[in-house]
């Protein structure tokens, strides 16, 4: 069996590559020409805009993957169950009250401000005897 020439390989990659870019602005042109004119009252773009903006738009988005980039997930797993094991470590070298002071300090500082739970105050006797 006889391979393939490389340069007709690269030749068909490069032709399928013009081909899906092509593809891909006459559909995003095709969209943005039927939607947002009428939804919007924006412009109607020619094809060079739209793949102007589809080249903005993987700029700002990043070159790799799409939306579900891959192994993201599990990479963000990873580092939630580091941080576990590390936090764990260290409220198994505290005391209770150290622990149940730490917990508090959490409560108050953490989250969204809404809830964010006061932590109790303590009062002083300012007063000298």
């Amino acid at each position: 069996m006889n391979p393939k020439p490389w340069p007709l390989r690269v030749l068909k990659f490069i032709l399928l590559g013009i081909l899906f870019v092509a593809a891909m602005g006459y559909a995003t042109m095709s969209l943005w020409n039927w939607l947002v004119p009428e939804l919007f009252h924006g412009p109607v773009i020619s094809f060079w805009q739209t793949l102007g903006l589809l080249l903005l738009t993987r700029l700002l988005t990043g070159f790799k993957g799409g939306g579900g980039r891959p192994g993201f997930s599990r990479k963000w797993q990873q580092h939630k169950n580091d941080w576990k094991q590390k936090m764990e470590s260290r409220m198994a070298g505290m005391t209770p009250e150290e622990q149940e002071k730490f917990r508090q300090k959490m409560r108050a500082s953490c989250g969204p401000p809404w809830m964010r739970r006061s932590a109790p105050e303590t009062t002083f006797n300012t007063q000298a005897e």
